[in-house]
Order: C-alpha cells, then structure tokens, then sequence
C-alpha cells in the first residue's frame, strides 16, 4: 500500500494554533462504522454518545519541557529530547550538522550535555547531571516541544506560557513524553465528572509519546515503515479489570492513539495481560484489532502513522472521506485542533 494514498489537502488556517477555550468545546464529529452515520458536535457532549459500563482508557504520560536551547562554542543549536535510554538520552537537534561525536553542548551554567553517539539522525546525548539535579535543570530552562506545524502557523518560534498547561492533558502526572498524547487535551475535570456520572469506567496506561509517535513515515510503501520504541506500562489492576470488562460485553474505549497501541501491544487472543517495557507497535490497514472497540482521537497529519493506525481502525477511504467533510465544515486540525469519537 502506498504512503501517497494517505495525503490530502488541508488548508493552513484550519491548523488549530490554540486549543479551543475551554477545552471541551472543540468540535466533535462522532462516526458509528456500523451504520455510517456521521453527527457533528461538540466535545463536552461526548456523554450524550456513551453507554452505561463503557470503559474509557487514558495515557497519563505527562509531557516534559523537552525542548532546549544551547550552544557548541559560539553556535546555537536546539536539542528535543526523545527518550531516556538509562540515563542517556535520545535526542533530535537542529541543525543537526553542528553536532558530531565528542560535541559538548552547553545549555546554562553548570548544565551540558555530550554527544556519545549518533544513530540514523538520532543524537544520544550524556549530561551532566542526573536524577533531580537534571530535572530542576530541565524544568527551568526547557521549554514545551510544540509540533513544528505550530510554531510555524504562530510566525513564532518559541512557545507561550500558556502552552504549559495547554499542552498537558489534565490528569497527566507521570514525566516522559516529548509530545503531548492530544486526545487527552479536550477533557476537562467536569467533563471527567460526567462521564462517571454516566456510569462509565476510566482507566489510565502510560506511553511516554517519542520518535515512534511522531517521527514521519519516508518510505513510499507503508509496510516498509520501521516503528522507533516508546515505554510503556499496563497495570496488573487495570488490565484485570479492563478483561472483566471486555468479558461482560462492555465496550473498550481508547482514549488516543498511544492508548490503542498499548492496549493492543498487551492483548493475545482477545485478553490483556499486563506489561511494562517497550513497544514498537505498528497499525496500519490490514491489521485486525484485538481489544479496543472504539477510539477516540484527533485529526491526524497526512501520509502520518497516527492517520494510518485510524485508517486502519475504520477504513482508508471512510478516513479520508471524513477528514473532507471535516475540512468543509472548517473542523480544526492537529494537536490543538477538534476531536472524532469513532463507534
């Protein structure tokens, strides 16, 4: 299958630059696959489409201030940090050409880092401090890894203050990801209420969201596509009670794309079973889901693996049909954009 058969035009000034305000009044286009039916909403309504027992699952990954500046002699550079690989990290930078093995970077007095390795673009970066004394440092000089296509769309390239919470899902408590899991950015905690109140179940998994979420697909054939791992963790309480759940004939929601992939790295035959480590997880269409019934995620970049995973759930041409129709009714796009809840 061909990556150029995922692309599709998307007006800039539909690239959402700022979440909606408030959160949960985002638009929301709910699409049942059964029937084919397609309703146009808003996202605090989202109660109105659950069932009594549904079971949402969330990624509680909390972003991290990945984003730093520094310099090599007199030279700037920017490094996004990716993924902690047992205290050293897995990090992007631009330009990428100043950076060679033995470089030092220096981001602030008392704060470097060493080049010790370079992988296909990849910078593995050791620093000079660890443990608390690293993210003091990190947490007072980083800043928020907003995608590119925002930056770009605000004529801008730092962030704005008020990306620290924006660009956080607000039960997100566990430090790791270098971009935000954006399904998780609608929900608000009266919106969380009344989900509950509904009579839904809420779960939390981690995946700390990294190269193997974002990074762009370059081969022309989907299937030669390669999937960097991210961490992951299932726990033994939830997945005992997600299988109960899935049992009795409740649906399994996954709020996200990286929910979907751990709930489905962690099924065999139809039953989860709890895991930490790593996944590399690749969904594209053909592959035939095991545990998730329902998704609920943003509207993904073109020829992205997060569009192909979607595609894969529904498909291609239903997808790509929908992405359309959202376009002509000026849906938002992207991390900050509008939201799909796909029955």
């Amino acid at each position: 299958m061909l990556l150029r058969d995922f692309d599709f035009n998307l007006p800039e000034d539909l690239i959402a630059t700022h979440p909606a305000d408030p959160r949960d009044s985002a638009n929301l286009l709910v699409a049942d696959r059964k029937t084919g039916k397609i309703i146009h909403s808003h996202f605090y309504d989202l109660p109105n489409f659950l069932q009594k027992g549904d079971f949402l699952v969330f990624n509680s990954s909390k972003v991290i201030p990945a984003r730093l500046f520094g310099q090599i002699g007199e030279k700037n550079v920017e490094v996004l940090l990716v993924k902690d690989d047992h205290g050293i990290w897995q990090a992007m930078a631009r330009p990428g050409k100043r950076l060679r093995l033995g470089s030092e970077i220096q981001f602030s007095d008392g704060f470097s880092a060493e080049v010790v390795d370079v992988i296909e673009g990849v910078f593995r970066l050791k620093f000079n401090l660890s443990s608390d004394g690293f993210w003091r440092e990190v947490e007072r000089i980083g800043e928020m890894p907003l995608p590119p296509y925002i930056l770009k769309a605000r004529h801008e390239k730092h962030d704005e203050r008020a990306d620290v919470t924006d660009y956080q899902p607000i039960y997100a408590d566990k430090p790791g990801s270098s971009a935000a899991p954006t399904a998780g950015l609608h929900f608000t905690s009266e919106l969380m209420r009344k989900i509950e109140d509904k009579g839904c179940d809420i779960g939390f998994v981690d995946l700390h969201v990294g190269l193997g979420t974002f990074e762009p697909i370059r081969t022309k054939n989907i299937e030669d596509h390669k999937i960097h791992s991210e961490y992951f963790d299932l726990p033994v309480d939830l997945a005992n009670k997600l299988n109960k759940a899935k049992k009795e004939g409740r649906r399994i929601i996954a709020v996200g794309t990286t929910t979907v992939r751990v709930l489905e790295s962690c099924q065999e035959n139809g039953i989860l079973k709890p895991k930490s480590g790593e996944t590399n997880i690749y969904i594209y269409p053909g592959y035939k889901f095991g545990f998730v019934d329902a998704m609920i995620t943003n509207f993904h970049t073109p020829k992205s693996s997060l569009l192909l995973l979607v595609s894969a759930f529904w498909t291609r041409e239903k997808v790509i049909g929908v992405y359309k129709e959202a376009i002509e009714r000026g849906y938002r796009f992207y991390s900050y954009g509008d939201g799909m809840f796909i029955l």
